[in-house]
């Protein structure tokens, strides 16, 4: 009698699930059938997190341009490579003479981050050399926008960033530039751009409060410049390290990165990130490196093989499917405990890119990452529904003419569904 009572207990449980799971489809077809996402791409994959069962799926083999999902590789990648503190610096002693190189770390005096661990480490020495010939990469993505040189998102990346390669304008007390080096190239003035596309020259609006953050053009003189300014002393530079073992200098807790990468939607450190990526498999700079190793090795599994290009979403040259983010944040919910793995995403209603959207009645139900280009908005991580059950989803949109605003408040609604009726 108690095996027959079982057997219909989980019968009737089976058949509830496998009904409310077919309103909810059809709920979301319906969504998805509206006037609205007539003239526009979408596709859906979620899935439960515990059972890995497939809850909703549209056109989710597709590919969509992703924006800043993009960064969700890009951390993979880096929590896959980087150890919990990353390469501040390379180095090795010899006599007297301290031979130094990057490691693509983008926290060197950055504005936001202020790591000085690799200032205090080189302000400790006196015969400084700069060794300058181990990043093989370029200075922009491919596909980016050319005429974005001026805006603080899309800082040139390199081999040794310094004060996050933009430099850094306010009327606190006067005008201040940060780095000081700078001060002299800072032309109190109302022009049309906020720096000359080909030099180093930039202009700050006589009526200006705000701060301006503007990317600086890197090469190794300027570097080189930057640092002497900063240390008050002579550095040399070469095109190789001398014999010997090199020596890492740790610096900034990894997740530091992560969470200023993912709540910000930092382009800079997305794309650091991956040089320092290549800078603990080989002694040779390269993004492409680091993708091509990561998609060989730990995503060589994917059903669909994805184009990327770079670590931020910039490019509209990256392509991916709604499949491979969610097998992506999968790998990520695996791996990484709860705690940590929502910390570093956005919490919707709470941080990030995601704070005053998709806020929950008393707590976060969304952790999630959002991307976003002209006609372009795709969401993609962790949804706790009311019933205590987690999904893994993402939402692709590409060639729409609405507003970005409007996407968001449709897509709200879908999740929403998704949260009060799984």
């Amino acid at each position: 009698m108690k095996n027959l009572l079982y057997i219909l207990l989980v019968t009737l449980t089976f058949t509830a699930c496998r009904s409310s799971r077919a309103l909810l489809t059809k709920q979301l077809d319906n969504k998805l059938s509206t006037p609205f996402y007539k003239n526009q791409f979408t596709g859906i994959l979620v899935i439960d997190a515990e059972t890995k069962d497939t809850i909703y799926d549209r056109e989710s083999d597709k590919y969509f341009i992703p924006a800043s999902n993009t960064k969700i590789f890009t951390l993979y990648t880096a929590i896959k490579t980087i150890p919990d503190h990353i390469p501040a610096l390379k180095y090795i002693e010899s006599n007297d003479t301290l031979y130094f190189e990057g490691t693509g770390d983008p926290s060197f005096l950055h504005p936001y981050l202020r790591d000085s661990t690799a200032f205090t480490f080189l302000k400790s020495k006196t015969n400084l050399v700069y060794v300058t010939d181990n990043f093989q990469d370029k200075k922009y993505g491919p596909g980016w926008a050319w005429d974005d040189y001026q805006w603080y998102y899309s800082p040139e990346k390199n081999a040794l960033p310094i004060y996050g390669n933009v430099v850094m304008i306010n009327t606190n007390q006067g005008i201040q530039v940060t780095p000081p080096y700078f001060k002299d190239s800072v032309l109190n003035m109302n022009h049309t751009d906020q720096r000359k596309e080909t030099s180093n020259l930039f202009f700050y609006p006589t009526q200006g409060r705000d701060t301006l953050e503007i990317p600086f053009i890197t090469s190794t003189v300027t570097t080189r410049s930057i640092l002497e300014n900063t240390l008050n002393q002579k550095i040399t530079t070469r095109p190789g390290m001398p014999k010997g073992t090199k020596k890492t200098l740790r610096g900034i807790n990894a997740d530091s990165l992560y969470i200023r990468m993912m709540h910000e939607s930092d382009n800079f450190i997305a794309e650091q990130l991956l040089i320092l990526t290549a800078s603990e498999l080989k002694d040779t700079l390269s993004g492409a490196m680091a993708r091509t190793y990561i998609l060989e090795n730990q995503l060589a599994d994917l059903v669909q093989s994805p184009r990327w290009v770079d670590g931020s979403g910039l490019s509209r040259y990256n392509l991916f499917t709604p499949q491979n983010m969610v097998e992506v944040l999968n790998k990520l919910y695996i791996d990484l405990p709860r705690e940590r793995l929502y910390t570093i995403f956005p919490a919707g209603g709470l941080s990030g890119t995601l704070k005053n959207r998709f806020a929950g009645n008393q707590k976060p139900y969304i952790y999630a990452k959002s991307g976003s280009l002209s006609n372009t908005y795709c969401l993609s991580g962790y949804l706790i529904t009311n019933s205590g059950k987690t999904l893994i989803f993402s939402v692709m949109n590409n060639h729409f003419r609405n507003s970005t605003s409007d996407e968001r408040t449709h897509l709200e609604a879908m999740l929403q569904m998704l949260r009060d009726h799984y």
